[in-house]
């Protein structure tokens, strides 16, 4: 299972192992959409909202487990590149205590603050029901979503992004039989989608286990490697908790986003939740180019390799670039399409039709600093990822969602807009970074 990515042609080994990451957030993409397209066939708006802002919530839950598992994928690399076997089994083995704890507590903490969440982001009255119970049945599954997300920062740390993908395939084709059942035979509504979601997510968690144990996947972990280091436990959370926190507040950014759209009325909500949703998709390869930044990067830090890591980063950009170009053109021509397939409201659909257009061109911008914080990640400086994530949320994605909300109560093309200029932001406090890390060589430390 272990792989080691500190040779051969770069481009090719970007790509290579760039491909079962983008595979696998398409799946968990699909995952999450499937909820929303089958309830939009058998259920109102209103139904369609609870579960888009429900879903949100889960979204923003989860990209912070990611973000936090980070910091064990980055060091499990760096082991990895360093060929030390010792220190690898030993960060597993931390990874494994300290995400088993934090998923038991987070599920005891959200499942009783359901309602308060609902109400803080300002449900529409004819959706909050509905968002109550999908949030209260998902909640109960975050040991299942934590674990999955670790086994598969545990896999990409080691040089194998293709398990994860596997094991996501499964929890894909078993949400989307699922969700038909209980949505559609039983009509079980957001209830049939949050129990969909859940037990599929536990399906291919048993299953990604039962693979461990049984095949030879070079991981040795004794119990010592379970006992809680604090130097391990620190070194996992210094580079993990500075991303979950960036990752926190940018989808908080994006609820205060739901909540002003939700303010607008039932079909602003509804429109603003299915664009999240399809944008998801196109964000696929610049959130792959991020994973296989930090992850193919961090193994060259451990190696020394300094000037392929550097490459690393030149092919992720260019790659996130072109991707991010053939979307905009796409998405400019045929928005509409796209939301139509998520609701039968002509309403719904003009509305989301603007706001994709004007939300489009943070694929490509999205694109460039996500390799760039993926970049930071793999020398230990997820800090500088957080600082230029904050600064794009306060200075230009929010307050000027807001003035686009109040200035343009007619259409959501301006609110569009105003979410790339938080993008753009970050680009440029991350090529200065950049260039300050290369000058001051602060990142290349023997």
């Amino acid at each position: 299972m272990e792989r080691n990515l500190t040779t051969g042609s770069v481009f090719k080994t970007v790509v290579g192992f760039s491909l079962p990451f983008f595979l696998s957030y398409f799946l968990q993409t699909l995952y999450g959409m499937a909820d929303l397209f089958i309830i939009g066939q058998f259920c109102g708006v209103e139904s369609t909202t609870a579960v888009s802002v429900g879903s949100q919530i889960m979204h923003m839950l989860t990209v912070m487990i990611v973000g936090l598992a980070m910091g064990a994928t980055v060091m499990i690399g760096r082991a990895v590149g360093a060929q030390d076997k010792r220190q690898t089994s030993g960060y597993i083995g931390n990874t494994v205590t300290l995400f088993t704890v934090l998923s038991l507590v987070l599920t005891a903490v959200l499942a009783l603050c359901v309602k308060p969440i609902v109400a803080v982001i300002a449900t529409p009255a004819e959706a909050v029901a509905g968002t109550e119970v999908y949030l209260l049945i998902c909640f109960l599954g975050v040991p299942f979503i934590t674990a999955y997300n670790i086994i598969s920062s545990v896999f990409r740390g080691l040089g194998d992004s293709k398990s994860p993908m596997y094991f996501i395939a499964i929890a894909c084709a078993a949400n989307i039989a699922l969700d038909y059942i209980f949505i559609g035979a039983l009509g079980l509504g957001t209830v049939g989608a949050a129990l969909g979601t859940t037990l599929s997510q536990t399906l291919s968690v048993i299953i990604a286990l039962l693979v461990i144990r049984r095949s030879k996947t070079g991981i040795s972990i004794k119990k010592s490697d379970l006992k809680p280091d604090k130097a391990t436990f620190a070194n996992i959370l210094k580079i993990g908790l500075p991303v979950a926190l960036q990752d926190g507040f940018i989808q908080i950014a994006f609820l205060v986003i739901t909540v002003i759209a939700n303010s607008r009325g039932l079909n602003d909500a509804a429109a603003v939740g299915i664009v999240e949703k399809t944008i998801g998709v196109l964000f696929l390869v610049p959130s792959s180019m991020l994973s296989t930044v930090s992850a193919l990067a961090a193994q060259n830090v451990g190696a020394k390799k300094h000037d392929r890591a550097n490459s690393v980063l030149r092919y992720g950009i260019l790659i996130a670039i072109v991707w991010g170009i053939v979307c905009v053109i796409v998405m400019e021509l045929s928005a509409d399409v796209f939301v139509g397939l998520f609701t039968g409201s002509d309403e719904v659909v003009l509305l989301g039709g603007q706001y994709m257009r004007g939300y489009v061109m943070d694929v490509v911008l999205a694109g460039v600093h996500f390799c760039f914080s993926g970049y930071f990640c793999a020398y230990g400086r997820s800090g500088y990822s957080f600082v230029h994530n904050i600064a794009a949320i306060t200075l230009a994605r929010i307050p000027l969602a807001y003035l686009a909300s109040k200035m343009f109560a007619d259409t959501l093309l301006p609110m569009g807009i105003a979410t790339c200029t938080g993008s753009a932001v970050s680009v440029i406090i991350c090529v200065c970074l950049y260039a300050y890390m290369r000058r001051k060589e602060i990142g290349y430390e023997k």
